[in-house]
């Protein structure tokens, strides 16, 4: 196999897990989680429920888990702190290590 054949083989691939994966913004999440309930009150199984909204139940429950009591702007709010705890995150780690290192150049073990 050439390499262009595995990275053809590798790019479709790579396209189909693109297409599968969709993003919902948090207050889309929290619609759709307050559109299951309300045919899940009316008598739909949960099942049918995700179907109809092209979900999954896994997601469904995993949505519910993490966004089941929020308004749409607590929701918003909440992914933004949390993208905003991974960036201070990242900083921490790179001083971190920025201040390692400098430790070790000073002592000379380098």
């Amino acid at each position: 196999m050439t390499t262009e054949e595995q990275n053809g083989k590798l790019g479709h691939y790579q396209g189909e897990l693109d297409m599968a994966m969709k993003k919902h913004r948090p207050e889309q999440i929290v619609a759709l989680l307050r559109q299951i309930e309300v045919e899940i009150a009316n008598g739909k199984s949960t099942p049918q429920a995700c179907k109809d909204t092209e979900i999954t139940v896994q997601t469904y429950y995993r949505w519910r888990k993490e966004f089941g009591g929020l308004k749409l702007d607590q929701a918003k709010r909440m992914k933004e702190l949390e993208r905003e705890n991974a960036k201070l995150k990242r900083l921490v780690a790179e001083l971190s290590l920025e201040k390692q290192i400098l430790k070790d150049v000073a002592s000379g073990n380098f």
